[in-house]
């Protein structure tokens, strides 16, 4: 039976224009070879989103949403409902992972070293309690770098809570300083490490989508032994939390000490963005020789719903 593929993009999170992004590469991807597929944009009206799947009747979902509603395991239990397969992590793996504080406490019992820190409420924090500076403050349950904030003092951390004025409790890890790794991993094992080094500040939303502000290095120029254990720990994370297809996780790594490193994991990805300066496709490219259309259809050769 010849396939018939929605393109599930857009969505209702802060993250709706990258999805957008992603969604209309894997579209092109998959028209120019040839395939029978057509975009479909989940807003909140859930009825519209689901006659339409009833109506068109595709034999697979490629979920290019990011972010809550689209990342979080909302959709995927939609689609095991219906029955209809679709690509990346499913319902529970979706919801751990989105949860950073869950993600944190999971992979750290397995042995993957995290940052100091966890869940703290937004009262205690402002009363000054929790780390000392300086740390790093952010949403619970968001991608891509939004609402991350490095604090180093009062006024930095006065900044923040403005900005984040509707989260009740926030993720507070320690400033971990030196160099911002990301891993790309597979069901089938990790597939590299690329370092991101942002012209200025830090790797943040404005550096992820804007051309020409970070470079990247892949693979990572780091000893042998870091390289490894960094794939290593990325693999440990998508198998723990049980996630399928491709995840990314992202990584700090301090080398700024001649006696001691570090490594520390922030978070995983499980629907990893797949727009023209995303990191996923550049490590399946450069490292495993995998073209941005081999990798879509990969990924659509492996999608299932949960059983």
């Amino acid at each position: 039976m010849a396939l018939k593929i929605a393109v599930m993009m857009g969505g209702i999170s802060s993250e709706r224009e990258i999805s957008l992004q992603t969604g209309r590469g894997v579209l092109e991807a998959l028209h120019r070879n040839g395939y029978d597929a057509f975009p479909i944009d989940l807003t909140q009206d859930l009825g519209a989103f689901i006659r339409r799947l009833e109506q068109e009747k595709p034999t697979v979902v490629f979920n290019a949403l990011h972010g809550k509603y689209g990342e979080d395991g909302c959709v995927q239990g939609i689609l095991n409902l219906l029955k209809i397969p679709y690509t990346h992590s499913g319902a529970l793996a979706s919801a751990m992972a989105m949860n950073k504080d869950m993600t944190r406490r999971l992979v750290c019992a397995v042995g993957v070293p995290v940052a100091d820190g966890g869940l703290i409420r937004r009262d205690a924090l402002e009363k000054g309690e929790g780390l000392p500076f300086p740390y790093v403050i952010k949403p619970n349950d968001e991608g891509s770098s939004r609402g991350v904030h490095l604090v180093f003092n009062e006024d930095d951390k006065r900044r923040a809570m403005t900005e984040l004025e509707s989260a009740k409790s926030v993720l507070q890890e320690a400033y971990i300083a030196g160099r911002e790794l990301s891993v790309a991993v597979s069901d089938d094992g990790p597939m590299g490490v690329i370092e991101i080094i942002p012209k200025e500040g830090f790797y943040d939303f404005q550096h992820k989508y804007t051309t020409g502000a970070a470079r990247h290095v892949v693979p990572a120029e780091l000893p042998k032994a870091v390289y490894e254990r960094l794939m290593t720990y990325a693999f440990t994370v998508h198998t723990t939390l049980g996630c399928r297809g491709i995840t990314r996780s992202d990584f700090r790594y301090d080398d700024t000490s001649a006696e001691q490193s570090r490594i520390a994991f922030l978070e995983v990805n499980t629907n990893p963005g797949m727009t023209p300066i995303s990191l996923v496709p550049e490590i399946a490219q450069t490292m495993k020789g995998m073209s941005y259309e081999e990798l879509v259809l990969w990924l659509i050769q492996r999608a299932t719903c949960d059983v």
